[in-house]
């Protein structure tokens, strides 16, 4: 999709409602885990999935990591590595709350395509130097507890991404437009960015 079609695209609105609707009309679902999400877990399905690439390491993953309740301890391994820093090869382990939030919001927003993902993991010494270089960078970041990433989608706006992952209610959400990217992470509810 070019440019001009993804700012041309039909803006994507999310009403608890909607929300609701989008988890029990699926059988392949991903929803966030926390308490203030209960709301979204009623309808939800037996399995949460997660597709994302990295450009930075070319390597791509598409994998279900819970059914029937339970995760899948290999698919959180595989996600670990994948969501690794890629910088220092350092992986840890991956907050599964964030991992549902970006699945919930990319179930939302109806797409075949994985996430790009750009930033999961950081270690403090790649956050450290990010900081260095950017006013942007939080020196107690989420993404060196595991517990953050910043992710894109071709086929879908910022704002779009933005709107999917607040209609979950599950943590904090960062819209970052002219980097054309959305953090996503399990802290506090909470949203900035334009």
């Amino acid at each position: 999709m070019t440019n001009s079609e993804i700012s041309g695209a039909k803006s994507i609105q999310f009403t608890r409602r909607g929300v609701l609707a989008a988890f029990a009309a699926t059988a392949t679902v991903a929803a966030p885990t926390f308490s203030n999400a209960a709301g979204i877990l009623r309808g939800a399905g037996d399995v949460r999935r997660i597709r994302m690439h990295s450009g930075r390491t070319g390597e791509t993953i598409d994998t279900v990591y819970w059914v029937e309740g339970e995760y899948i301890r290999e698919a959180l391994t595989d996600i670990n590595y994948f969501m690794r820093d890629w910088r220092r090869d350092e992986a840890t382990n991956m907050d599964t709350r964030t991992i549902d939030i970006m699945a919930a919001a990319h179930n939302l927003l109806d797409v075949n395509e994985p996430y790009l993902m750009l930033s999961g993991y950081r270690s403090p010494a790649t956050n450290a130097m990010l900081r260095s270089r950017s006013r942007g960078v939080a020196r107690n970041s989420l993404h060196m507890q595991g517990k953050a990433a910043d992710l894109r989608l071709n086929s879908r706006s910022v704002g779009q991404m933005f709107n999917a992952a607040k209609a979950c209610a599950a943590g904090g959400v960062g819209r970052y437009s002219s980097s054309n990217f959305v953090h996503m992470d399990c802290g506090q509810v909470r949203t900035w960015g334009r």
